[in-house]
């Protein structure tokens, strides 16, 4: 570690600190522009397919392109806990309580938002 450091300027740590710290409150940032939501929206080659309260705890298969994907749902969270594509990235993204899980190669989207038309038409963390 030192030997990587040895060719840094004290004006050179300052700025790698103040870029940790800006990701860090970029993170919690996040956490509090996207609210939780109490629906969980199910998405398959991109027609509604559920709209689902949360708060019941299931394990639902939803059939894509290329097989079946399961879905659990449980605490108010959700996660993909099998999949049939080659990468398995929406099953390594684990549990989430906000947010989006995207299967692309499945095609399948799940969505944790809200149903009112109130909440929909608040600007997104993106779009600001």
């Amino acid at each position: 570690m030192r030997g990587l450091l040895k060719g840094t300027t004290r004006a050179d740590k300052v700025l790698l600190s103040v870029l940790i710290l800006l990701s860090l409150s970029g993170i919690i940032f996040i956490q509090e522009v996207l609210p939780k939501g109490r629906t969980v929206h199910i998405e398959v080659e991109g027609r509604p397919l559920y709209v689902l309260p949360i708060e019941k705890e299931r394990i639902l298969t939803v059939d894509g392109p290329q097989g079946k994907t399961i879905i659990e749902i449980k605490n108010q969270k959700l996660r993909v806990k099998d999949s049939p594509c080659p990468k398995k990235q929406c099953v390594k993204q684990g549990w989430i309580e906000r947010g989006i899980i995207a299967c692309l190669p499945n095609k399948i989207v799940i969505t944790i938002g809200n149903d009112s038309d109130e909440d929909n038409t608040v600007v997104d963390a993106i779009t600001r």
